[in-house]
């Protein structure tokens, strides 16, 4: 098999549980790129949330990509250049703004450097994990290095397209709701799980395998020449589009059933023992 290009997810892929990248896992990616495989990071992310892993894999150096807010927005890392961009119609965005008004959720929408949300103090989830009790809303601000802006009516406020709509709840609540939620948009807009606790709104046919058909396609990569890497729902389009498609030891029952393959988990190397076995 030719590879020509290496797409990974990242959180609960790339990144270990405490959000590292390790040196192992980083050496195997750059490593790659000596190659002169192409890295491209795929994540439910905004761009600016991306930026620095992309820097500690060198992307900047090999010519890499960042596909961001689950493929609706894809930068080319060396040059900053915007290579595809699918934003939420404004009318569309402030439908379901004002549609999720009548739910238990916590909407959080991005421009630029800000991140706007109803409250900054209401944002508690409890997940269940070492965390305990902690602020989704803070937790995202600082994941994005985004600045917090408190606004009362979301919908009313959004005059300008937004590449996604994330939607953050009790995973209990969202699973019995998600259905509720989608069900006015649901042939008009693309609505995925990129966690138990997130609920997430792109443009209809958006999705992270659209979005390096748009951009890898045209630069003679085809899904024959890509392994990806994934863990949760919205990396299945990645994982079935591939011609290798790798779930992490610690994905859901989803992917690993569409996987081609299954690796050690995020906190196991996982990406690094994947390689040994097939660079």
């Amino acid at each position: 098999m030719d590879i020509k290009a290496i797409v990974l997810d990242i959180d609960g892929t790339l990144l270990n549980d405490e959000k590292q990248l390790t040196p192992r896992t980083k050496d195997s990616l750059i490593d790659a790129q000596k190659q002169g495989i192409k890295i491209v990071l795929a994540s439910g992310r905004p761009t600016a949330g991306m930026w620095k892993y992309a820097v500690e894999l060198q992307l900047d150096r090999y010519n890499g990509m960042l596909v961001s807010y689950n493929g609706a927005y894809v930068v080319e890392v060396a040059t900053k250049k915007e290579l595809f961009s699918q934003p939420l119609s404004i009318e569309m965005s402030q439908q379901i703004l004002e549609h999720l008004k009548q739910f238990d959720v916590l909407p959080m929408i991005a421009k630029e450097e800000y991140m706007y949300v109803n409250n900054v103090y209401n944002g508690l989830l409890d997940l269940g994990t070492p965390l305990g009790t902690f602020n989704i809303i803070e937790y995202e601000a600082r994941g994005g290095e985004f600045q917090l802006c408190e606004i009362k009516d979301l919908a009313a406020f959004v005059d300008f397209p937004l590449h996604k709509i994330l939607v953050a709840a009790q995973p209990d609540y969202l699973n019995m709701h998600w259905q509720k939620i989608l069900a006015p948009f649901k042939n008009k807009v693309h609505g995925v799980f990129s966690a138990p606790m997130y609920f997430e709104f792109t443009d209809q046919g958006i999705d992270k395998a659209q979005a390096l058909a748009k951009t890898l396609t045209p630069l003679g990569v085809k899904p024959e020449h890509i392994i990806s890497f994934g863990d949760g729902h919205n990396d299945l389009s990645l994982i079935n589009y591939a011609g290798i498609g790798i779930a992490m030891g610690n994905a859901v029952a989803e992917l690993k059933k569409n996987a081609d393959q299954i690796t050690l988990s995020n906190n196991e190397d996982g990406i690094a023992k994947a390689l040994s076995g097939l660079l």
